[in-house]
């Protein structure tokens, strides 16, 4: 599982859906990923509803990229994460035996006859420690499910990044310069030509409307391809006499928060 360099995201709750509450996790997994060098393929969210999440865990296995599955992992009737997570797989919902011993540890003679549910996951996965509340999350292939308290989920998720995908990663950088006094429209030609040229290094344009207005221009990437991609960049923007000028690592993540695209 080490070679990952995108990740999925699926988030879990009728709450979110309905506005009771205000998903947290997609951004934390962005800045998260973001450190590694690592980036985010995709994201949705999903109500507690067995059917749908059973069709989009099914979609999500035809991607090539780890998903990071939050919430719905509960014993309450509303919780249908793991159920469909067997479903999608075809697996059998089980009581797995080591998470039914952190269950009991966690709350004794408490466990029974509800918390122990929690325990009941699609065979053969893979537990997910949980060194807080001790009710572990679950892997099932390259698909990692997570409660949906941030508290709990986020110290899971450094787990999975650290165990499975920490190894053997070029870190993505990012090389961008701001244009001025010109609009998208004008680059479009350039940019078409620059991103044939360079396809080892993703290219990204971002306007950003602000008292002066200007366009965020650069390359996404390992170092070394973004480092011939960004200069070829430079050059072609000299040479069509566009304004511009560099921005660092601090000030292109400044412009990125604000850009609207």
């Amino acid at each position: 599982m080490n070679k990952a360099r995108q990740f999925g995201v699926m988030i879990v709750g009728d709450e979110l859906l309905s506005g009771k509450r205000t998903d947290k996790h997609l951004s934390h997994v962005i800045e998260t990923l973001h450190a590694r060098g690592m980036s985010v393929a995709w994201s949705r969210m999903v109500s507690d509803n067995h059917n749908r999440l059973v069709h989009e865990l099914k979609l999500t296995q035809l991607d090539s990229v780890p998903v990071f599955c939050f919430g719905g992992i509960g014993a309450t009737p509303d919780d249908q994460t793991r159920q469909a997570a067997a479903g999608a797989f075809g697996m059998r919902l089980l009581r797995h035996p080591d998470a039914v011993s952190m269950i009991e540890d966690r709350f004794g003679r408490e466990a029974y006859p509800n918390r122990v549910r929690m325990a009941d996951l699609p065979e053969d996965c893979l537990l997910i420690p949980n060194p807080h509340s001790r009710i572990p999350g679950f892997t099932v292939f390259d698909h990692h499910f997570f409660p949906g308290f941030p508290s709990l989920a986020w110290t899971m998720l450094d787990w999975v990044l650290d165990s499975y995908y920490g190894h053997d990663l070029q870190p993505e950088v990012e090389k961008s310069v701001r244009v001025f006094d010109t609009h998208e429209s004008a680059l479009i030609q350039l940019l078409d030509e620059l991103s044939a040229g360079h396809p080892r290094a993703k290219i990204f344009s971002l306007p950003h409307m602000a008292a002066v207005a200007s366009i965020e221009l650069g390359f996404r990437g390992e170092a070394a391809a973004v480092e011939v991609a960004f200069s070829a960049l430079q050059a072609a923007l000299k040479t069509a006499a566009v304004k511009f000028e560099n921005l660092d690592a601090r000030a292109a993540a400044s412009v990125l928060r604000q850009a609207v695209v």
